[in-house]
């Protein structure tokens, strides 16, 4: 696992959202792009993270971010997700985890004694250009929102 860090190229990419159209990292001109990695929709800590960026929004989009959540769920499960907990932001399916890959943020997890790969949950925040300005790996669940807010605010 060779994770991206702050001023890296972030990798351009397009996949599946939840509504089965693709997007691509290259259409939010103009945008900063929070690319939030999460292990599987509808868990507990995942619906958690997602809640709270979901009730960030508005103050995200006043600070010109755009969220894409990126898991290796499959797209039909997606839907789902987004309709349960009413979220307002993209979901993307990486399902064969190329894009995880890229961003070196797929690879061995230790779960009740259990080694597996799998998602390690980091976000990264990327400005208009397109360079990595800033990754979030240190956070729980239930604040991972205020934590990229905090940072936002005080740039």
């Amino acid at each position: 696992m060779n994770r991206l860090t702050a001023g890296d190229k972030a990798p351009k990419f397009t996949l599946l959202d939840q509504n089965d159209k693709p997007v691509s990292s290259t259409s939010f001109t103009g945008k900063n792009i929070l690319v939030y990695f999460y292990p599987k929709a509808m868990t507990p800590g995942c619906t958690v993270q997602a809640q709270g960026l979901r009730d960030a929004k508005e103050e995200l989009d006043k600070l010109n971010v755009v969220v894409l959540g990126i898991s290796p769920d499959a797209q039909k499960r997606l839907p789902k997700f987004a309709e349960k907990e009413q979220l307002n932001f993209t979901l993307l399916s990486d399902e064969d985890h190329a894009v995880a890959d890229q961003f070196g943020v797929w690879g061995p997890k230790k779960f009740m004694g259990k080694e597996y790969d799998g998602i390690h949950r980091i976000s990264f925040l990327i400005d208009p250009e397109g360079t990595i300005i800033h990754v979030f790996d240190k956070f729980k669940t239930k604040d991972h929102h205020l934590v990229v807010l905090d940072y936002l605010k005080n740039q």
